[in-house]
């Protein structure tokens, strides 16, 4: 297909690096990161089309992207560029001065005919400009160029430098992910002399390390995904290749299901190009470990697929991702099956000698474990953590001691044999052990509820004593590292402290905690020793902190399927609640009042109260006097506030939200009487501070369940 140009062609574009295996982990974005910086490049030098597409490749020994209709010369294009002003441009006889000569050199138009130049502006601001049309860039030169630039700024953690022979039979320095031994650079069916990495592009690559081993060419780019898969084993494409994976793994599955997750699905897509799926077996002893142990060692260490029956019990069954098609798979199962049995004879083993122990007789040795070199070791933190979960239990009138033994014994399977090998077990082995030991049902479940929740949209915990362990574990880390001055920055929050301060909102909301979030801040900060930490640990630096996070969290809920607005959130926590556990209500029914024809007139009214008050700078009544009241209009509202604060103020204890706003509504048309009528701010210093202390009334009953003057 032509342009309007006729030496302007259009066509696929293939570009391909085949290189050794390329690290698996992170296979998937360096594909990305190479076909988006190919595209970017030539699309910015007006190569590709409104039609073109893009088609990433990336499989363990190549990287290559496919793009549609690339031109392979860009259209020509005018250029208009400011040059001088003309008072410096010519000079007093009109003559060219050696500053536009200079710029027009620069440009490379050192011999254009001045008199071609455009004049532009009046007086001081007339300036000289050129207009020329600029050549459209080639695509060989464009591709080099983007190849070069696309290599050198993919997302690799750690270069290898090793070297290759030139033409000249010099050898030359490079640095790769791996060493790259072939370029494809085709645009349609004709090859680009291009090169990269000391080696010149062709039509060459290579298939399948064993089912197709070989040179393979690629005549045209067109040919490139259908040829690698019909003719050299090797399926290009990551996300087909994955899916292909996903869906061979259920099917092999039959009845039970399948345990793969997105990062071991990505690892294994990363590791095969023509990918088999096999099963396998293990000794149904091994069922006798806990199955998070098995599950673990055959994700992480062997890249296996677990499979569970359909209430998630484990089987003792497995299924493997190979890179081999074979017909007698005998082989490949066996060595497989050779292979995982040590690495769960091993996971056995630390469960059985973990047990001699009780976790109990382990809480002395968290001294010899340092948490922070300002905070002392594991044991220092244990007893803090005691002492805040003991607080919020008296708060929440619950059993205090399951709550300090939890606590007590919490952190102890840090010092276990298998959590040691197994980081991600911690709190999963301290349950079994707690269980193993004797230990309440609440207090081994708390072991590892006390984690929860780990991530954004983790389950809660389920028990009491849980919920309180993990509220306290999370303010102990906050407060502590809060007040070694390593508060978030930025992107930086090494500590997950934002993870925490999420984690505590979900919980106080969640579980309807009528907890005051200073004051839980407050008996975390005095359980620290170190007076620095207490000074640093500012309560209401802390506190706005989790607000913050709270704002987010609540950026996500909805009612009836739409999500809350800025305002309604900004309403809600406007007046820096202690308590947090019902603001959904309080956003649901702000809603509710927010969809009422009267809403907007009481809202600004509110906005204006709020603006009168914050500009007094006398000491406002307490109370209002009747007394002092003298226009129809300030007695009219203050009357209408007598009728309702009653059922505000019972609506506001049975935290019937929707009902307190709805009476809000008999204030509406007094309050705008009061304001078309009532002077606020008269002489008077006994009339102006009455009439204030009734503003002041008014405002406070108005915003029991947010800052209305938020919505305005």
């Amino acid at each position: 297909m032509s342009t309007s140009n006729s030496n302007t062609q259009s066509a696929n574009l293939l570009i391909e690096v085949f290189t050794e295996e390329l690290p698996p982990k992170s296979l998937r974005r360096l594909g990305d990161a190479f076909s988006e910086g190919i595209f970017t490049h030539l699309k910015s030098a007006n190569l590709t089309t409104d039609s073109s597409s893009v088609t990433s490749f990336a499989t363990p020994r190549r990287l290559a992207v496919q793009i549609n209709n690339v031109l392979s010369q860009a259209q020509d294009c005018p250029v208009r560029e400011k040059l001088l002003p003309t008072s410096i441009a010519y000079d007093d006889n009109g003559k060219a001065t050696p500053p536009l000569l200079k710029k027009l050199a620069a440009l490379g138009h050192a011999d254009i005919d001045l008199s071609t130049l455009e004049k532009s502006g009046e007086g001081k601001n007339e300036a000289l400009y050129l207009n020329v049309v600029a050549k459209g860039a080639a695509l060989e030169q464009t591709a080099q160029t983007a190849l070069e630039q696309t290599l050198n700024k993919l997302p690799i953690a750690k270069m290898m430098h090793y070297q290759v022979q030139q033409k000249d039979g010099q050898l030359a320095d490079v640095q790769f992910a791996r060493p790259a031994h072939r370029i494809i650079a085709l645009h349609g069916s004709t090859a680009l002399n291009i090169s990269a990495l000391g080696i010149d592009a062709s039509k060459q690559t290579e298939g399948h390390r064993f089912l197709a081993p070989g040179v393979l060419t690629i005549n045209s780019a067109d040919q490139y995904e259908s040829d690698l898969q019909n003719k050299a084993k090797v399926i290009p494409s990551f996300n087909k290749r994955r899916a292909q994976i996903e869906a061979a793994l259920l099917k092999a599955a039959g009845d039970d299901l399948v345990l793969m997750p997105d990062s071991l699905l990505d690892e294994v897509t990363a590791l095969v190009e023509w990918p088999s799926i096999y099963e396998c077996q293990f000794d149904q002893e091994f069922l006798e470990v806990p199955q998070e142990c098995l599950i673990l060692t055959m994700q992480t260490n062997q890249k296996y697929f677990a499979l569970t029956d359909k209430q998630g019990k484990l089987r003792n069954r497995f299924l493997i991702v190979s890179n081999i098609e074979t017909a007698t798979p005998n082989a490949i199962i066996s060595g497989n099956e050779r292979v995982v049995r040590p690495r769960l004879s091993d996971a056995r083993f630390f469960f059985q000698q973990d047990q001699k122990r009780p976790l109990a007789s382990r809480v002395a040795d968290l001294g010899k474990v340092v948490y922070h070199n300002q905070l002392g070791n594991q044991l220092d933190r244990t007893k803090r953590v005691q002492a805040i979960a003991t607080g919020i239990a008296q708060k929440l009138k619950a059993d205090e001691k399951l709550a300090n033994r939890a606590a007590e014994i919490a952190k102890t399977d840090l010092l276990t044999d298998m959590v040691g090998e197994f980081p991600e077990l911690q709190g999963i082995m301290g349950s079994y052990y707690a269980s193993h030991d004797g230990e309440n049902t609440e207090v081994a479940a708390a072991c590892s509820e006390h984690y929860m929740p780990r991530f954004a949209g983790d389950a809660l915990p389920k028990t009491q004593t849980g919920t309180i362990l993990a509220i306290a574990d999370k303010l102990e880390t906050l407060v502590g590292i809060w007040g070694v001055g390593l508060a978030p920055t930025g992107d930086k929050d090494p500590y997950a402290l934002r993870r925490h301060a999420l984690g505590i909102c979900r919980l106080l909301l969640e579980k309807n905690l009528s907890l005051s979030l200073p004051d839980l801040i407050e008996l975390a900060r005095v359980q620290f020793s170190q007076k620095d930490v207490q000074e640093k640990a500012k309560v209401a630096d802390i506190y706005e902190f989790i607000i913050d996070r709270m704002r987010a969290y609540l950026r996500d809920q909805s009612v009836s399927g739409k999500p809350f607005t800025s305002a309604e959130i900004d309403a809600v926590l406007g007046q820096s609640p202690s308590q947090i556990h019902d603001l959904i209500e309080r956003l649901t029914a702000l809603r509710e009042f927010n969809a009422l024809p009267q809403a907007a007139q009481l809202a600004a009214a509110n906005k204006r109260i709020s603006n009168i008050l914050k500009k007094t700078s006398t000491t406002i009544p307490a109370t209002c006097s009747s007394k002092l009241l003298q226009i129809p209009a300030e007695i009219a509202v203050n009357k209408a506030l007598e009728q309702i604060t009653s059922t505000l103020n019972a609506a506001y204890e049975k935290r019937q939200f929707v009902e307190l706003l709805k009476a809000l509504v008999a204030l509406s048309d007094p309050i705008d009487q009061f304001f078309a009528d009532v002077m606020v701010m008269d002489p008077n210093p006994e009339l102006r501070d009455n009439r204030l202390a009734l503003l002041q009334q008014l405002h406070q009953k108005m915003n029991l369940v947010a800052d209305l003057g938020k919505l305005a």
